[in-house]
């Protein structure tokens, strides 16, 4: 009992699921919309509420804005405030003028040297016939007149004459209208009018139109067509109203109109109060309707207008919307999450099948709503039409849909792909996650046959290169060469493709014989017939100039075509016509705005040019007949000179521009006016006189140039929408002018400085060479002076070396004459000290006075002073100075001891003892008061 609970627990949960499933999937309100932009006030900077919006030559756009008027170049919005700080309800272009109209005040706008917008008022001639609290709600022209629209009057201006007339409304006026030429409005009372001659005559007899405000007046196949804001859509043809189709009008009576538009392709788009824009065929047929919930900002439409490029413009209650109406690409968006991640699709029994990460859905084509394929909740990775039958390849295994429902036919887990194989029509063969399978038909019912034995590995793409050989691309190993037996039971040789690099997101695909690997080195490609691999320069290429996004390369067998995605957008690839050189197709559809899963793109064709691409939130339609090229300029909007600081000072956009040399800040900006969701404006850019190569591409619309040194400079800029150069370069030349010190006048300056510094260079060089000469002069004369003064010094020297060698003989004279008296002493006392002995006779005593008169003769002393004198002049009388009290016998004692004699060789001299000698030098140290330590013969020498 308990196994039966759990059972029917079991189908009944799943059941339930099932239903939910179903519940969720099948109701969906999605469209195929054309690509929608909206730009918030966030964005634009202004206020929510747009009025009115306009476009001139150049292609900007111009938006009447709650809080000024609104300028958009393609790339960037700017604000001019309203004048007088009130709301600008209303907005039109006449040739160069935006014409704006306000609470209490009209006028126009003009461009100025500088790029910016320069207002003036017009209504300022007519001040004083304002009428009280008077706003300006619509704006026309007619030939030379302008007619400005409040809610009581017409001001109707003449822009040769500048003279105004007026027509009033007692009852007060709704709303104002040109059609073929022609001026309508609506008057409270008197209904719908037109001007003739300036006059306004009712158009109606009738008062049709009493209680009903018109929001749009046009013609249609001659009648003139008349949409009202709640009673429908009516036409006037012989003073006689009547319904424009007679089921449109009920359809349209749960709307409020606010605005419209007659497109140029002659159809009627109706603004409403909540519920967006709905767009009817020109036969009266609604077709169309988008809203906030598909798309639109808001749903309070409050004006519409066509661009010159045919882009639709709301102005919306919060934000505005563009809508490029002619657009190639159709965008079905799955708000409700119900589809998920679009990754396979096919049409097939007139019903169009879309694999996602959530399923199988089917639609029937001319039905509006997409229904899920029973049984195959999950991830569908393939859908495939082989032998008439449908395929599916699916997380949990194969299925074959029929009737919309899907039987499982192998269980095998993760089918990426399924193939015929050739000259075998029962035989199918699968790429699932554990590697190759086989597919049987047998007695006409396809089944699981066997996996091929000895290759595990994920095969996501494969293909034959030969009957027995498969390769197997693995993004993460790489590519496998494998063998595999007539049987496809196993493998029988298995190596790796070692010239091919692995990748992530590479794919292995065949189209015409030619097998193409492609990963992020660039795309290879090998006949069927040939070896090795060989780099293909033109796709590659592809690769290089738009960046890699992925590897996967899709192909149109029936038209021997391929599609590589890149960053960029996607390339459709078909043979050259007249050559082998393929033709490549460039489509603007950036990797950011296709919200593609890299690596798993799909891409399908639906009908004849008509392309499905598959993407995370739905899928994008592209229609390639109605590529058609467009023509952009790029152009300079502004110069601003001073970047770095919080105030802009724009200059003139005029060449020739000189700016100080301080001055060296410039930040320039530049756009194309391209309103097409998913083309990107890209700029290069250079500075001739500073850098000569271009930059590279980038959609970044200024740069800025820092601390430029002083010189002339040329900038250019060019563009390029969707990968296609512009048909325009602009450039502004300008000069930034030489630092003061550097100027004309400095140089000048510097001249004659330069001028007076030579002078004073020369007058000081002279000046330095007198006064070395003088040095040298003086110089001469002091080394003369010296040399005559070593000359001098030289006989000086001389002399004194004469002297001293005179001094010196002297020395000698006086020593040999010291020595001679020594001798002569010393003989005589030895013949005295003799005779004194030996003999006594007094005859005897003579003798010895003669010797004694010889050793004490006064003349040898003096000739001996003489001698002395010669030697060491004027020491005696120095002596005698410093010693008074000395005698002769003391300065003779003197004499001999500067002549550092001893007392045994004074003795003789003396004619006495040494004895005696000892006590006349005691004596004589008494007499020159010496201390007993100075020995006296030291004292002698030193005087």
């Amino acid at each position: 009992m308990l196994k039966l609970n759990c059972n029917n627990w079991y189908n009944f949960s799943k059941a339930l699921i099932l239903l939910c499933f179903f519940i969720v999937s099948t109701k969906s309100d999605a469209q195929d919309l054309p690509p929608i932009q909206y730009f918030s006030p966030k964005q634009y900077h202004a206020e929510n509420q747009n009025w009115e919006i306009t476009q001139s030559n150049n292609k900007h756009i111009y938006v009447a804005n709650s809080k000024g008027l609104l300028e958009f170049n393609g790339s960037e919005w700017s604000l001019y405030p309203s004048p007088n700080q009130t709301i600008i309800r209303s907005v039109n272009v006449v040739k160069d003028k935006v014409y704006t109209g306000s609470y209490m005040d009209f006028g126009f706008w003009t461009r100025t040297d500088v790029g910016d917008l320069k207002y003036t008022s017009l209504s300022k001639k007519i001040q004083s016939t304002l009428l009280e609290d008077e706003q300006f709600w619509k704006i026309t022209h007619l030939e030379d007149w302008l007619l400005f629209q409040s809610l009581s009057r017409i001001y109707i201006y003449n822009t040769k004459t500048d003279q105004f007339k007026i027509t009033t409304s007692k009852a007060g006026i709704i709303k104002m209208f040109k059609v073929n030429n022609t001026i309508y409005y609506q008057d409270r009372v008197e209904g719908l009018l037109k001007l003739e001659n300036g006059v306004p005559k009712p158009v109606l007899q009738s008062n049709y139109f009493e209680n009903k405000i018109i929001v749009g007046v046009y013609t249609i196949k001659n009648n003139l067509l008349v949409v009202t804001q709640n009673h429908g859509v009516v036409t006037i043809k012989n003073n006689v109203v009547q319904d424009w189709d007679v089921n449109l009008n009920p359809q349209l009576s749960n709307y409020s109109i606010y605005s419209s538009l007659q497109l140029q392709d002659a159809s009627l788009l109706l603004g409403t109060i909540s519920n967006g824009i709905i767009q009817i065929d020109a036969n009266g047929k609604i077709f169309q309707n988008i809203n906030q919930a598909n798309g639109l900002g808001n749903n309070t439409v409050l004006s519409i207008f066509q661009d010159i490029e045919s882009n639709i413009w709301l102005a919306l209650d919060n934000g505005i919307n563009c809508i490029n109406i002619n657009s190639p690409f159709r965008i079905f968006n799955d708000d409700h999450g119900a589809l998920g991640t679009v990754y396979t699709s096919l049409i097939y029994d007139n019903t169009l099948y879309l694999g996602t990460n959530q399923g199988l859905f089917y639609k029937k084509i001319d039905k509006p709503d997409f229904k899920p394929v029973i049984n195959t909740n999950g991830q569908v990775w393939s859908l495939k039409i082989i032998d008439n039958q449908l395929f599916c390849g699916h997380n949990s295994g194969t299925f074959i849909i029929n009737n919309n429902v899907a039987k499982r036919i192998a269980s095998v887990e993760g089918t990426w792909d399924i193939k015929a194989i050739k000259d075998n029509p029962n035989l199918l063969i699968q790429g699932n996650y554990n590697g190759l399978n086989i597919l049987e038909k047998k007695d006409g019912f396809w089944q699981f046959r066997n996996k091929i034995e000895g290759f595990n590995n994920s095969s996501r793409f494969f293909v034959f290169s030969k009957d027995d050989e498969i390769l197997v691309n693995h993004e993460y190993k790489g590519v496998f060469k494998i063998k595999v037996d007539p049987e496809y039971t196993k493998t029988t040789q298995i190596s790796k493709i070692e010239t091919l690099e692995k990748g992530l997101f590479s794919s292995l695909t065949t189209n015409n014989n030619t097998l193409y690997y492609a990963t992020e080195k660039g795309v290879f490609k090998k006949q069927l017939e040939d070896n090795a691999f060989v780099k293909d320069t033109i796709l590659s290429n592809i690769y290089k100039t738009q960046g890699y996004s992925s590897g996967k390369i899709i192909t149109d067998h029936e038209n021997n075509a391929l599609w590589l995605i890149t960053q960029k957008g996607v390339n459709y690839v078909s043979p050259g016509k007249l050559s082998t050189t393929p033709e490549v197709t460039f489509i603007a559809l950036p990797n950011a705005l296709r919200e593609g899963l890299s690596g798993y793109e799909s891409i399908f064709k639906l009908k004849p040019n008509v392309y499905l691409f598959g993407t995370s939130k739905g899928y994008i339609t592209l229609d390639i007949s109605n590529l058609k090229p467009k023509t952009y300029q790029v152009e300079i909007n502004s110069i601003n000179k001073t970047p770095l600081q919080k105030s802009k000072t724009l200059i003139s956009l005029k060449d020739d521009i000189v700016f100080k040399n301080k001055e060296n800040n410039i930040e320039i900006k530049y756009s194309v006016a391209e309103y097409d969701k998913y083309l990107e404006a890209e700029y290069a850019h250079k500075l001739e006189g500073l850098y000569e190569d271009w930059s590279t591409w980038s959609t970044n619309a200024e740069v800025l140039y820092k601390n430029l040194p002083y010189g002339e400079y040329t900038f250019i800029v060019k563009a390029r929408v969707g990968g296609v150069e512009v048909t325009n370069q602009d450039r502004f030349t300008f000069t930034i002018d030489k630092p003061w010190f550097l100027s004309n006048i400095m140089i000048m300056v510097y001249c004659v400085i330069g001028f007076i510094i030579i002078l004073l260079i020369n007058y000081f060089y002279k000046l330095y060479y007198r006064k070395q000469k003088e040095k040298l002069v003086l110089k001469s004369k002091r080394e003369l002076e010296l040399k005559d003064l070593e000359t001098k010094q030289q006989l000086m020297t001389l002399n004194n070396d004469k002297l001293r060698q005179e001094i010196d003989n002297k020395n000698r004279e006086l020593a040999i004459s010291t020595m001679s008296l020594i001798k002569k002493n010393e003989f005589l006392n030895t013949i005295k000290s003799e005779l004194n002995d030996k003999v006594e006779s007094a005859n005897l005593k003579s003798v010895i006075r003669i010797i004694d008169k010889n050793i004490n003769n006064k003349d040898d002393w003096n000739l001996f002073e003489e001698a002395f004198n010669n030697a060491d002049k004027d020491f005696l009388k120095k002596v005698k100075t410093k010693h008074p009290a000395l005698t002769s016998n003391d300065l003779r004692l003197c004499a001999y001891l500067r002549l550092n004699l001893s007392s045994k060789e004074i003795a003789p001299l003396l004619n006495i003892s040494p004895r005696s000698v000892e006590v006349k030098r005691y004596r004589l140290r008494k007499k020159m008061e010496l201390e007993h330590d100075v020995n006296l013969t030291d004292y002698i020498l030193s005087i």
